[in-house]
């Protein structure tokens, strides 16, 4: 398979542009954003204000019409720079994304313009206090009442939860169906019967929103339902999946600013009469960093680029979450190692993004569910060959 990253000149005007922006205004503030411990309204309005939230949302409902590589770049670049507000940025697109990609013209038209914008921000609702992996035993439920659905439950770690507005949420219908009877419904805040329970104090990301959503006889329009009844599986599938991307591209900028501070530090950091720099357990250690990164970046890339082309994306995307997550943590551990003692200390950011990193081997499924998805879909490619 010919895989084709060459970037148009269009593109490269606007990577050029969100670099700018990253290092003249986010990059200065990103400590600042994460030990305030308030939601970063401004960064994000700042992306906002750059048209950067609907980069794949088509033109006619407020967009850039450009493509999911395009945007995956640019959310390698905001969390480079940011690591707090590429979360916001690629949980919105969960959000946006199902919307995009399942709703009818009439859902795409009220609420596309509003988070490609940037007007409002998204937030998914999956997860449950017993249900983070296993879908099957999601506990929320949706009962048709005339022309409404009452949704009845509870979600937790919810990105952007209570900040955004428009929210995609998971629930079943039926009784004992696991996944058969999942279906997703679009719900706004400010809904009756929609509340907001406690924001998740974390080891790491102070200022991103982890909030429980409480639905207590919550009254959804039937008209908000997405696809139709206990299809909501395949919206969660196909949501996940580009959250994947988002993730393991999340993790290339984190690792990238774990390895912009640790050269520039061995430059300077002086042992034994000479820069660390000179030494070759640090060089092992930099040649090592660089390279996961760039694997971490290509797969990212690559899983976009799949999806671009209408290709099945998921078991790369799968690949791209589980190895960048994993180099992350390993890029950032090389990073405080670099730094000795002064990397363990809250002067230096390696420190900060050494917390940070744990995060993505964890959220949009674990390293363990990865393995699971890969292993899956080799397997089967391999029985397919047998046929």
């Amino acid at each position: 398979m010919a895989v084709d990253f060459a970037f148009t000149q269009d593109q490269q005007d606007i990577f050029a542009a969100i670099k700018e922006f990253c290092d003249e205004e986010l990059a200065p503030k990103a400590k600042e954003t994460d030990e305030r411990g308030d939601f970063p309204w401004e960064t994000v309005r700042q992306v906002a204000e750059m048209d950067l939230m609907g980069i794949p949302v088509p033109e006619e409902y407020g967009g850039m019409g450009m493509d999911f590589l395009t945007w995956t770049v640019a959310a390698e670049y905001l969390s480079t720079a940011c690591t707090t507000t590429g979360a916001v940025f690629g949980a919105h697109m969960l959000a946006l994304y199902p919307i995009m990609a399942y709703g009818t013209d009439e859902q795409k038209a009220k609420y596309l313009p509003a988070l490609a914008t940037g007007e409002k921000i998204g937030a998914f609702g999956l997860t449950e206090p017993n249900a983070g992996s296993d879908q099957s035993t999601i506990a929320t439920r949706a009962e048709r009442d005339g022309d409404d659905y009452v949704l009845n439950g509870t979600k937790i770690f919810i990105t952007n939860g209570g900040e955004a507005e428009i929210y995609v949420i998971i629930a079943t219908v039926g009784q004992r169906l696991g996944v058969r009877g999942l279906t997703a419904f679009i719900v706004e805040k400010g809904t009756p019967g929609f509340e907001f329970g406690k924001n998740e104090k974390k080891m790491a990301y102070k200022s991103l929103s982890n909030r429980e959503l409480i639905f207590d006889d919550c009254r959804v329009p039937a008209g908000n339902m997405l696809l139709t009844e206990k299809r909501g599986f395949r919206v969660a599938m196909g949501t996940l999946g580009v959250g994947r991307i988002g993730m393991a591209i999340g993790a290339v900028g984190l690792a990238q600013a774990a390895l912009d501070a640790a050269v520039p530090y061995s430059k300077t950091r002086v042992q034994y009469g000479q820069t660390i720099e000179n030494f070759q357990a640090i060089q092992f250690m930099i040649a090592d960093m660089a390279t996961e990164i760039q694997a971490a970046r290509l797969l990212s890339y690559q899983a976009a680029w799949m999806k671009d082309q209408g290709l099945e994306f998921e078991k790369v995307a799968a690949m791209a979450k589980l190895y960048a997550s994993e180099a992350c943590s390993r890029v950032t551990s090389k990073a405080v190692q670099i730094h000795g003692g002064y990397g363990y200390t809250a002067e230096f950011p390696v420190e900060r993004y050494f917390r940070e990193a744990k995060l993505f081997e964890i959220v949009e499924g674990t390293s363990e569910i990865q393995r699971l998805v890969i292993a899956n879909r080799v397997l089967k490619e391999y029985a397919d060959k047998k046929r």
